[in-house]
């Protein structure tokens, strides 16, 4: 049995098709599923008995189980979700002036073994399908709506590479962005990668306008390859490289993401080898204070942090400082998913 979340638009308009059914079915579906939030095909009214009982004996629509929610002073909230298979991954919904925006997870784990991240203390197990992915997006949609409101924004920056699971993440990115289902603007859309540069030049010809990131957090190589192995495969010259052919071939703004980090990224040498790195680009800079895990890694201090900002400012660095937001709850990526595994007797240092 098929579970619809996984299939885009014209997947689904194919397998019907293919079935003997008529392809609007498709489009009168995603509306019911994901415009009205009907998770119950017999109660999907236009469709027709007939109709009803060939989606009920073909598919399902199944969502993740919620087994844990943090709730932040500032409204954050923090969702530990179970997968079929026990595994766990975890979804952010931060609220914003702008809108609601979710944080969310493409793999089990992660391979891009970061040091200074808590994704991947645990390495990858597994991808996640794109139901799961959806239904991360689906299910806090259900709390949303209980206070009339919804997922106006989505940022691919939770557990994993997005581009680790390159073909599920474009197929996640248009059944959200999709105008009869989510319709979640592309723009309000950001996918955030380490740096895998042969993916970065194969998104640029997805059609859809996301917006691009780049987990930067060093500007030199020494630095990179010490705390990031996947500068080892692709070095700051083969992914500018590759930025540059996606600039050319989007013309859109790129984000880069710098996590401050104490004593090790924020002196004023690493500011002006940042603005060397990318001085003259259509980009701006995220300047990211860390969520301390328990690790060796310490926050930039207030003075430091304030000092990198105005280096990169004052020479002509579009620059911003990213809001702070639950930080009184396991607020970094992958915490509370590592948090719950030790509890259980789940986790081997």
């Amino acid at each position: 049995m098929y579970n619809i979340y996984d299939y885009p638009i014209e997947e689904l308009e194919e397998i019907l098709v293919n079935d003997g059914q008529k392809k609007f079915r498709a489009t009168q579906v995603f509306e019911w599923i994901y415009r009205q939030g009907i998770k119950d095909f017999s109660k999907m009214t236009n469709i027709g008995n007939a109709n009803i009982e060939y989606f009920q004996t073909h598919f399902e629509i199944k969502e993740l189980e919620v087994i844990k929610l943090q709730i932040s002073s500032d409204g954050t909230r923090k969702y530990l979700f179970r997968l079929d298979d026990g595994h766990l991954v975890e979804t952010v919904l931060m609220k914003q002036e702008y809108g609601y925006s979710v944080c969310v997870s493409s793999q089990v784990g992660c391979n891009m073994g970061c040091a200074f991240c808590a994704s991947g203390l645990l390495k990858k197990q597994r991808n996640l399908k794109v139901s799961e992915m959806v239904s991360q997006v689906t299910k806090i949609n259900e709390d949303l709506k209980e206070i009339g409101e919804r997922v106006s924004h989505v940022v691919v920056m939770g557990i994993g590479e997005p581009f680790d699971n390159y073909d599920n993440l474009l197929k996640f990115l248009k059944i959200i962005n999709y105008a009869k289902g989510l319709e979640i603007g592309s723009r309000h859309i950001t996918v955030s990668t380490s740096g895998l540069a042969p993916k970065i030049i194969e998104f640029a010809s997805f059609p859809l306008q996301i917006n691009l990131a780049i987990s930067l957090h060093f500007a030199s190589d020494e630095k990179r390859n010490k705390y990031m192995p996947v500068n080892k495969a692709y070095n700051l010259n083969t992914l500018f490289e590759a930025l540059d052919v996606y600039y050319k071939m989007t013309n859109r703004r790129i984000t880069f993401e710098y996590i401050m980090l104490d004593g090790i990224n924020d002196s004023i040498t690493d500011a002006y080898d940042l603005i060397k790195l990318i001085r003259g680009m259509n980009a701006y800079v995220n300047l990211i204070p860390m969520n301390e895990t328990g690790s060796k890694f310490r926050r930039s201090s207030q003075e430091n942090v304030k000092r990198f900002f105005d280096i990169l400012s004052k020479n002509g660095i579009n620059v911003i400082l990213r809001k702070e937001q639950g930080h009184d709850i396991d607020a970094a990526c992958g915490q509370l998913r590592v948090k719950t595994m030790k509890e259980n007797n789940q986790w081997k240092d």
